[in-house]
């Protein structure tokens, strides 16, 4: 078999999982990794911050496992980080789920400010996007400010909900704080793209590849 090119999205053993390196798949790249590359990398995680993170994450997952939601599990990682004001770049059209969740997590003590993508206001010819685009709406939406401001506001924490493929990624890379993604928008299937994958060789085997 050529394995050229193959990766974990290749494999079905996840053998890296339960420490059996007796039985790694040909490409696997735990079972090919340089020890060297390994171990300064792995190094990283000694880091403070990254320590925290990683230690934190493992407390939620172990003690939240199954029992806790996404939602649940976002105030349980904020609490147990000693963060105290919270951050939400939202999508306009998650407003409504977005009032829900700043309704949750001030409940659960936090100090919450959310920003709108749309915040600003600015045309989306001033971007030198076509006027037609502007069917779906004129103001472009705006991740940078949506960081800019939910730095302004000293927020530690950033939950992003619903924003579009390509301004979650310009928000991630201005964010000052860190985040987290409580909703990945998917118009088509209410927020839920996973259910696409799950559907792949049936209902969406079509959409997805064609007619092969």
């Amino acid at each position: 078999m050529d394995t050229k090119g193959m990766s974990c999205a290749d494999c079905g053993l996840c053998r890296c999982n339960i420490d059996d390196d007796n039985n790694y798949t040909e490409f696997c790249p735990t079972g090919n990794m340089d020890p060297e590359f390994l171990k300064a990398v792995t190094a990283k995680y000694q880091e403070p911050d990254n320590l925290k993170f990683m230690q934190t994450a493992a407390d939620v997952e172990y003690n939240g496992y199954c029992k806790l939601t996404r939602v649940q599990e976002v105030a349980d990682f904020a609490h147990r980080m000693g963060y105290k004001k919270l951050g939400i770049a939202t999508c306009i059209g998650l407003i409504r789920e977005t009032r829900t969740l700043a309704k949750y997590l001030r409940h659960e003590g936090f100090e919450v400010y959310g920003v709108g993508c749309k915040v600003g206001s600015v045309c989306k010819q001033d971007l030198g996007i076509p006027e037609q685009y502007n069917e779906i709406g004129s103001s472009i939406c705006n991740p940078i400010m949506q960081a800019a401001l939910l730095e302004k506001e000293g927020t530690e924490f950033n939950i992003v909900m619903g924003l579009c493929v390509g301004h979650d990624s310009v928000f991630y890379k201005y964010s000052a704080a860190p985040v987290t993604t409580l909703v990945c928008k998917d118009r088509v299937t209410c927020h839920n793209p996973v259910s696409v994958l799950y559907n792949a060789e049936s209902f969406y085997q079509k959409k997805l590849f064609g007619d092969k």
